[in-house]
Protein backbone atom coordinates (compact mmCIF):
# COMPACT_ATOMS: atom_id res chain seq x y z
CA UNK A 1 0.00 0.00 0.00
CA UNK A 2 2.73 2.44 0.23
CA UNK A 3 2.06 3.53 -3.38
CA UNK A 4 -0.88 4.81 -1.92
CA UNK A 5 -0.15 5.91 0.68
CA UNK A 6 -0.87 9.70 -0.03
CA UNK A 7 -4.62 9.92 0.57
CA UNK A 8 -4.50 7.40 3.34
CA UNK A 9 -5.06 10.35 5.94
CA UNK A 10 -8.30 11.50 3.74
CA UNK A 11 -9.85 8.01 5.22
CA UNK A 12 -9.92 7.31 8.94
CA UNK A 13 -12.44 4.60 7.82
CA UNK A 14 -9.62 1.54 7.27
CA UNK A 15 -12.55 -0.21 5.46
CA UNK A 16 -12.68 2.41 3.22
CA UNK A 17 -8.71 3.15 3.03
CA UNK A 18 -8.43 0.01 1.73
CA UNK A 19 -11.31 -0.34 -0.77
CA UNK A 20 -10.01 3.38 -2.26
CA UNK A 21 -6.81 1.77 -2.27
CA UNK A 22 -6.57 -1.50 -3.45
CA UNK A 23 -10.00 -2.59 -5.41
CA UNK A 24 -9.73 -1.50 -8.93
CA UNK A 25 -13.22 -2.52 -10.05
CA UNK A 26 -14.70 -0.60 -6.77
CA UNK A 27 -12.69 2.79 -7.62
CA UNK A 28 -13.20 2.19 -11.63
CA UNK A 29 -16.83 2.28 -10.63
CA UNK A 30 -17.33 4.95 -8.76
CA UNK A 31 -14.75 6.96 -11.20
CA UNK A 32 -17.33 6.55 -13.95
CA UNK A 33 -19.87 8.93 -12.16
CA UNK A 34 -16.57 11.80 -12.40
CA UNK A 35 -16.55 14.53 -15.11
CA UNK A 36 -13.74 14.21 -17.10
CA UNK A 37 -12.25 17.30 -16.04
CA UNK A 38 -12.39 16.54 -12.59
CA UNK A 39 -11.71 12.81 -13.73
CA UNK A 40 -7.78 13.91 -14.65
CA UNK A 41 -7.79 15.56 -11.65
CA UNK A 42 -8.32 12.81 -9.57
CA UNK A 43 -5.54 10.07 -11.58
CA UNK A 44 -2.95 12.31 -10.04
CA UNK A 45 -4.08 10.89 -6.68
CA UNK A 46 -2.08 7.62 -7.10
CA UNK A 47 -1.11 4.71 -9.40
CA UNK A 48 -4.10 2.97 -8.67
CA UNK A 49 -6.41 5.91 -9.33
CA UNK A 50 -4.52 6.76 -12.60
CA UNK A 51 -4.90 3.45 -13.93
CA UNK A 52 -8.36 3.39 -13.39
CA UNK A 53 -8.74 6.73 -14.74
CA UNK A 54 -7.31 5.71 -18.35
CA UNK A 55 -9.22 2.98 -18.60
CA UNK A 56 -12.21 5.02 -17.70
CA UNK A 57 -11.29 7.74 -20.79
CA UNK A 58 -11.22 4.23 -23.01
CA UNK A 59 -14.65 3.88 -22.42
CA UNK A 60 -16.33 7.62 -22.94
CA UNK A 61 -16.59 7.65 -26.78
CA UNK A 62 -20.00 8.80 -26.87
CA UNK A 63 -20.11 12.23 -28.51
CA UNK A 64 -21.91 14.84 -26.64
CA UNK A 65 -22.61 18.40 -26.74
CA UNK A 66 -23.48 21.76 -25.55
CA UNK A 67 -26.07 23.74 -26.98
CA UNK A 68 -27.41 27.53 -26.46
CA UNK A 69 -30.07 30.01 -27.97
CA UNK A 70 -31.61 33.15 -27.05
CA UNK A 71 -30.41 36.23 -24.92
CA UNK A 72 -27.96 35.72 -22.30
CA UNK A 73 -27.95 37.66 -19.32
CA UNK A 74 -24.36 39.07 -19.62
CA UNK A 75 -23.72 40.95 -23.26
CA UNK A 76 -22.19 37.54 -24.04
CA UNK A 77 -23.33 35.13 -27.03
CA UNK A 78 -25.89 32.75 -25.13
CA UNK A 79 -23.15 29.71 -26.03
CA UNK A 80 -20.57 31.92 -24.66
CA UNK A 81 -22.50 32.60 -21.61
CA UNK A 82 -22.63 28.93 -20.66
CA UNK A 83 -20.25 26.61 -22.62
CA UNK A 84 -17.34 27.19 -19.87
CA UNK A 85 -19.57 26.00 -17.29
CA UNK A 86 -20.61 23.00 -19.36
CA UNK A 87 -17.53 21.72 -20.23
CA UNK A 88 -17.21 20.84 -16.62
CA UNK A 89 -19.48 18.63 -16.72
CA UNK A 90 -18.93 16.41 -19.79
CA UNK A 91 -17.94 12.84 -19.44
CA UNK A 92 -15.20 12.39 -22.52
CA UNK A 93 -12.51 13.57 -23.38
CA UNK A 94 -12.82 15.60 -26.58
CA UNK A 95 -10.12 15.16 -29.57
CA UNK A 96 -11.81 17.32 -31.84
CA UNK A 97 -14.33 19.66 -31.07
CA UNK A 98 -16.92 21.73 -33.50
CA UNK A 99 -18.56 24.98 -32.65
CA UNK A 100 -21.39 26.82 -34.88
CA UNK A 101 -23.34 30.13 -33.58
CA UNK A 102 -24.20 33.11 -35.51
CA UNK A 103 -22.46 35.85 -36.34
CA UNK A 104 -23.31 37.66 -32.84
CA UNK A 105 -20.39 35.57 -31.57
CA UNK A 106 -18.27 37.87 -32.97
CA UNK A 107 -18.88 40.56 -31.29
CA UNK A 108 -19.93 39.09 -28.02
CA UNK A 109 -17.79 38.87 -24.97
CA UNK A 110 -15.29 35.92 -23.93
CA UNK A 111 -15.99 32.06 -23.40
CA UNK A 112 -15.65 32.38 -19.46
CA UNK A 113 -17.74 32.92 -16.26
CA UNK A 114 -17.18 36.88 -16.52
CA UNK A 115 -18.41 39.06 -18.99
CA UNK A 116 -16.12 41.48 -21.18
CA UNK A 117 -18.09 43.65 -23.41
CA UNK A 118 -14.69 44.32 -26.02
CA UNK A 119 -15.32 43.01 -29.76
CA UNK A 120 -13.94 39.92 -29.98
CA UNK A 121 -11.31 39.21 -32.97
CA UNK A 122 -11.71 35.86 -34.94
CA UNK A 123 -8.07 34.64 -33.42
CA UNK A 124 -9.36 35.90 -30.08
CA UNK A 125 -12.13 33.80 -30.04
CA UNK A 126 -9.63 30.99 -30.85
CA UNK A 127 -7.35 31.39 -28.31
CA UNK A 128 -10.31 31.39 -25.85
CA UNK A 129 -11.68 28.57 -27.29
CA UNK A 130 -8.33 26.18 -26.78
CA UNK A 131 -8.15 27.61 -23.18
CA UNK A 132 -11.34 25.33 -22.71
CA UNK A 133 -10.19 22.21 -23.88
CA UNK A 134 -7.58 19.93 -23.32
CA UNK A 135 -4.15 20.50 -24.73
CA UNK A 136 -3.93 19.10 -28.25
CA UNK A 137 -7.51 19.13 -28.87
CA UNK A 138 -8.69 20.16 -32.47
CA UNK A 139 -11.51 23.18 -32.28
CA UNK A 140 -13.02 24.29 -35.35
CA UNK A 141 -15.16 27.47 -35.29
CA UNK A 142 -17.96 28.56 -37.86
CA UNK A 143 -19.85 32.00 -37.87
CA UNK A 144 -23.00 31.92 -40.15
CA UNK A 145 -26.60 33.17 -40.50
CA UNK A 146 -28.82 30.73 -39.02
CA UNK A 147 -28.41 27.32 -36.81
CA UNK A 148 -30.00 24.49 -36.53
CA UNK A 149 -29.52 22.56 -33.08
CA UNK A 150 -30.68 19.92 -31.29
CA UNK A 151 -31.20 20.94 -27.18
CA UNK A 152 -28.52 20.21 -24.53
CA UNK A 153 -29.37 16.76 -22.89
CA UNK A 154 -30.58 14.09 -24.67
CA UNK A 155 -30.49 12.93 -28.27
CA UNK A 156 -34.24 12.70 -28.18
CA UNK A 157 -34.53 16.56 -28.02
CA UNK A 158 -36.66 18.04 -30.93
CA UNK A 159 -34.09 19.98 -32.60
CA UNK A 160 -34.81 23.80 -33.48
CA UNK A 161 -34.23 26.12 -36.56
CA UNK A 162 -32.89 29.25 -35.50
CA UNK A 163 -32.90 31.21 -39.07
CA UNK A 164 -32.53 34.54 -37.40
CA UNK A 165 -29.76 33.41 -35.11
CA UNK A 166 -29.40 34.03 -31.17
CA UNK A 167 -27.97 30.11 -30.95
CA UNK A 168 -24.82 28.44 -31.12
CA UNK A 169 -23.52 24.59 -30.35
CA UNK A 170 -20.34 22.99 -29.78
CA UNK A 171 -19.75 19.54 -30.91
CA UNK A 172 -17.49 17.30 -28.64
CA UNK A 173 -15.76 13.82 -30.25
CA UNK A 174 -13.31 12.24 -28.09
CA UNK A 175 -10.75 9.63 -29.61
CA UNK A 176 -12.83 6.87 -30.87
CA UNK A 177 -11.36 3.23 -32.41
CA UNK A 178 -11.33 3.45 -36.35
CA UNK A 179 -12.04 6.84 -36.57
CA UNK A 180 -10.00 9.29 -37.78
CA UNK A 181 -10.65 13.05 -37.73
CA UNK A 182 -8.45 15.67 -39.62
CA UNK A 183 -9.07 19.04 -39.58
CA UNK A 184 -8.34 21.21 -42.86
CA UNK A 185 -7.76 25.01 -43.61
CA UNK A 186 -6.77 26.21 -47.41
CA UNK A 187 -6.61 29.89 -48.47
CA UNK A 188 -5.43 31.07 -51.54
CA UNK A 189 -2.11 31.05 -50.70
CA UNK A 190 -1.85 27.75 -48.87
CA UNK A 191 -4.20 25.30 -51.49
CA UNK A 192 -1.82 22.79 -53.27
CA UNK A 193 -2.45 19.07 -54.45
CA UNK A 194 0.37 18.30 -51.79
CA UNK A 195 -1.79 20.29 -49.34
CA UNK A 196 -5.05 18.36 -50.17
CA UNK A 197 -3.11 14.81 -49.65
CA UNK A 198 -1.50 15.94 -45.95
CA UNK A 199 -4.92 16.74 -45.03
CA UNK A 200 -6.12 13.27 -46.05
CA UNK A 201 -8.64 14.36 -48.70
CA UNK A 202 -6.68 13.16 -51.55
CA UNK A 203 -5.03 9.54 -52.02
CA UNK A 204 -6.78 8.10 -49.07
CA UNK A 205 -8.79 5.20 -49.35
CA UNK A 206 -10.29 5.17 -45.92
CA UNK A 207 -11.75 8.89 -46.42
CA UNK A 208 -15.60 8.32 -45.62
CA UNK A 209 -16.93 11.74 -44.80
CA UNK A 210 -15.64 15.52 -45.74
CA UNK A 211 -17.66 18.14 -43.67
CA UNK A 212 -16.56 21.35 -45.78
CA UNK A 213 -17.33 25.48 -44.72
CA UNK A 214 -16.35 27.85 -47.15
CA UNK A 215 -15.89 31.41 -45.55
CA UNK A 216 -16.33 35.14 -47.69
CA UNK A 217 -17.51 33.40 -50.70
CA UNK A 218 -18.97 36.78 -52.65
CA UNK A 219 -14.90 37.80 -52.82
CA UNK A 220 -13.81 38.43 -56.15
CA UNK A 221 -12.14 34.97 -56.68
CA UNK A 222 -14.34 33.10 -54.27
CA UNK A 223 -16.28 31.01 -56.93
CA UNK A 224 -13.14 29.81 -58.45
CA UNK A 225 -11.23 29.01 -55.54
CA UNK A 226 -14.00 26.45 -54.49
CA UNK A 227 -14.35 24.67 -57.83
CA UNK A 228 -10.47 24.45 -57.32
CA UNK A 229 -11.12 22.39 -53.95
CA UNK A 230 -14.43 21.17 -55.28
CA UNK A 231 -12.87 19.29 -57.91
CA UNK A 232 -10.54 17.15 -56.56
CA UNK A 233 -12.89 16.33 -53.89
CA UNK A 234 -15.80 14.75 -56.03
CA UNK A 235 -13.57 12.25 -57.65
CA UNK A 236 -12.94 10.55 -54.33
CA UNK A 237 -15.85 8.43 -52.86
CA UNK A 238 -16.07 10.18 -49.73
CA UNK A 239 -19.93 11.89 -48.66
CA UNK A 240 -19.10 16.22 -49.27
CA UNK A 241 -21.49 18.38 -47.38
CA UNK A 242 -21.47 21.60 -45.75
CA UNK A 243 -22.14 25.21 -46.36
CA UNK A 244 -21.12 28.76 -46.86
CA UNK A 245 -20.66 30.72 -44.36
CA UNK A 246 -20.26 34.03 -43.02
CA UNK A 247 -16.98 33.71 -41.36
CA UNK A 248 -14.17 31.08 -39.45
CA UNK A 249 -13.05 32.20 -35.96
CA UNK A 250 -11.38 28.88 -35.11
CA UNK A 251 -8.41 27.60 -35.45
CA UNK A 252 -6.59 31.01 -35.99
CA UNK A 253 -5.69 31.87 -39.83
CA UNK A 254 -2.31 33.42 -39.63
CA UNK A 255 -1.69 32.31 -43.75
CA UNK A 256 -4.01 34.95 -44.31
CA UNK A 257 -5.68 38.86 -44.67
CA UNK A 258 -9.09 39.71 -42.76
CA UNK A 259 -11.47 39.22 -45.22
CA UNK A 260 -10.19 36.95 -47.60
CA UNK A 261 -12.06 33.91 -48.50
CA UNK A 262 -11.25 30.20 -47.68
CA UNK A 263 -12.12 26.91 -46.78
CA UNK A 264 -12.25 25.02 -43.51
CA UNK A 265 -13.71 21.31 -42.63
CA UNK A 266 -12.98 18.14 -41.12
CA UNK A 267 -11.99 14.90 -43.21
CA UNK A 268 -13.33 11.49 -41.12
CA UNK A 269 -11.37 8.47 -42.49
CA UNK A 270 -11.47 5.00 -41.23
CA UNK A 271 -13.12 1.88 -41.32
CA UNK A 272 -16.00 2.78 -38.63
CA UNK A 273 -17.30 5.92 -40.10
CA UNK A 274 -20.37 5.83 -42.45
CA UNK A 275 -22.25 8.44 -43.74
CA UNK A 276 -25.60 9.41 -46.08
CA UNK A 277 -26.70 12.29 -47.34
CA UNK A 278 -29.88 13.97 -49.38
CA UNK A 279 -30.81 16.86 -51.55
CA UNK A 280 -34.16 18.69 -50.87
CA UNK A 281 -34.35 20.38 -53.37
CA UNK A 282 -36.18 23.66 -54.65
CA UNK A 283 -39.00 21.94 -55.50
CA UNK A 284 -39.49 20.33 -51.91
CA UNK A 285 -41.86 22.89 -50.49
CA UNK A 286 -44.50 21.20 -48.31
CA UNK A 287 -43.62 19.45 -45.12
CA UNK A 288 -44.83 15.86 -46.65
CA UNK A 289 -42.58 16.43 -49.61
CA UNK A 290 -39.58 17.14 -47.07
CA UNK A 291 -40.61 13.90 -44.48
CA UNK A 292 -40.71 12.02 -47.85
CA UNK A 293 -36.92 12.60 -49.17
CA UNK A 294 -34.82 12.65 -45.67
CA UNK A 295 -36.43 9.13 -45.16
CA UNK A 296 -34.65 8.19 -48.15
CA UNK A 297 -31.84 8.60 -45.56
CA UNK A 298 -33.20 4.80 -43.90
CA UNK A 299 -32.03 3.36 -46.75
CA UNK A 300 -28.46 3.55 -46.26
CA UNK A 301 -29.28 1.51 -42.72
CA UNK A 302 -26.68 3.57 -40.33
CA UNK A 303 -26.86 2.90 -36.44
CA UNK A 304 -28.25 5.19 -34.64
CA UNK A 305 -25.39 5.24 -31.58
CA UNK A 306 -22.79 8.07 -31.79
CA UNK A 307 -24.51 8.95 -35.19
CA UNK A 308 -25.07 12.72 -35.63
CA UNK A 309 -27.21 14.62 -38.20
CA UNK A 310 -26.23 17.79 -40.08
CA UNK A 311 -28.58 20.29 -41.71
CA UNK A 312 -27.04 22.39 -43.97
CA UNK A 313 -29.81 24.89 -45.72
CA UNK A 314 -30.06 28.06 -47.75
CA UNK A 315 -30.89 31.72 -45.53
CA UNK A 316 -33.89 31.61 -48.38
CA UNK A 317 -35.76 28.26 -46.78
CA UNK A 318 -37.06 27.98 -43.53
CA UNK A 319 -40.40 29.53 -42.36
CA UNK A 320 -40.49 31.78 -45.37
CA UNK A 321 -40.16 28.62 -47.75
CA UNK A 322 -43.09 26.68 -45.73
CA UNK A 323 -46.28 29.34 -46.09
CA UNK A 324 -44.85 30.71 -43.06
CA UNK A 325 -44.24 27.34 -41.10
CA UNK A 326 -41.69 26.90 -38.78
CA UNK A 327 -38.85 24.13 -37.63
CA UNK A 328 -40.44 22.05 -41.14
CA UNK A 329 -37.52 20.52 -41.97
CA UNK A 330 -35.99 19.96 -38.63
CA UNK A 331 -39.45 18.10 -37.56
CA UNK A 332 -39.36 16.44 -40.01
CA UNK A 333 -36.11 14.85 -39.33
CA UNK A 334 -36.81 14.29 -36.11
CA UNK A 335 -40.07 12.55 -36.96
CA UNK A 336 -37.62 10.19 -38.84
CA UNK A 337 -34.99 9.60 -36.85
CA UNK A 338 -36.27 10.47 -33.51
CA UNK A 339 -33.24 9.55 -31.62
CA UNK A 340 -30.74 10.78 -34.00
CA UNK A 341 -29.35 14.84 -32.91
CA UNK A 342 -29.38 17.61 -35.29
CA UNK A 343 -26.93 20.34 -36.15
CA UNK A 344 -26.38 22.39 -38.42
CA UNK A 345 -26.62 26.23 -40.36
CA UNK A 346 -28.43 28.36 -42.30
CA UNK A 347 -25.95 29.71 -45.45
CA UNK A 348 -25.45 31.64 -48.13
CA UNK A 349 -25.28 28.31 -50.33
CA UNK A 350 -25.35 24.54 -49.95
CA UNK A 351 -22.70 21.45 -50.72
CA UNK A 352 -23.83 18.30 -51.22
CA UNK A 353 -25.76 15.56 -52.97
CA UNK A 354 -27.30 12.30 -52.80
CA UNK A 355 -24.88 9.95 -51.47
CA UNK A 356 -24.45 6.82 -49.60
CA UNK A 357 -21.57 5.95 -47.49
CA UNK A 358 -21.07 1.94 -46.30
CA UNK A 359 -18.60 -0.57 -45.41
CA UNK A 360 -18.07 -1.58 -49.05
CA UNK A 361 -19.95 0.34 -51.43
CA UNK A 362 -20.34 4.05 -52.60
CA UNK A 363 -24.01 5.25 -54.22
CA UNK A 364 -23.02 8.73 -55.38
CA UNK A 365 -23.05 11.43 -58.16
CA UNK A 366 -19.76 13.00 -59.27
CA UNK A 367 -20.51 15.68 -61.05
CA UNK A 368 -18.87 18.64 -59.84
CA UNK A 369 -21.83 21.11 -60.70
CA UNK A 370 -23.95 19.28 -58.38
CA UNK A 371 -22.24 19.83 -55.15
CA UNK A 372 -23.07 23.22 -55.09
CA UNK A 373 -26.38 24.55 -54.97
CA UNK A 374 -29.12 27.75 -53.96
CA UNK A 375 -32.33 27.48 -52.24
CA UNK A 376 -31.76 23.69 -51.34
CA UNK A 377 -31.17 21.82 -47.84
CA UNK A 378 -28.58 19.04 -47.51
CA UNK A 379 -29.47 16.45 -45.36
CA UNK A 380 -26.71 14.36 -43.73
CA UNK A 381 -26.45 11.23 -41.48
CA UNK A 382 -22.62 10.64 -40.10
CA UNK A 383 -22.11 7.67 -37.69
CA UNK A 384 -19.02 7.15 -36.01
CA UNK A 385 -18.05 4.00 -35.02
Amino acid sequence: MSENSDFVDFFPDSKAEYILSNVAEVVERILTFIPTKSLLQLASVCRLWRNCARRVLRTQQQLTWVSASGHSSTESHALNSILAEEVEKVYLLPKTVLVMADCEILTGGAFSYKPNKAKKSRNSLDAELNELFPRGCDVMGVATPGIVLTPSGSCGNPPQEYQDGGAGFAIMLPAIEGVHIQPFHFCKRTISPTALKEAGLIDNPELRVILIFFYEAYKPGGARFLNQILEPLSKTKALIAGGLVENAFAPSRYCCSQGSYGVIGLALSGPKVQGASVLLEEDVISAKAAEATIRRLKAAKIPEKNTLGFMFACVGRGQNYYNNQSNVEADAFHKVFPNTPLFGLFGNGEIGCDRIIKDDYTLCDTDTDNLQHEYTTVMTLVHLG
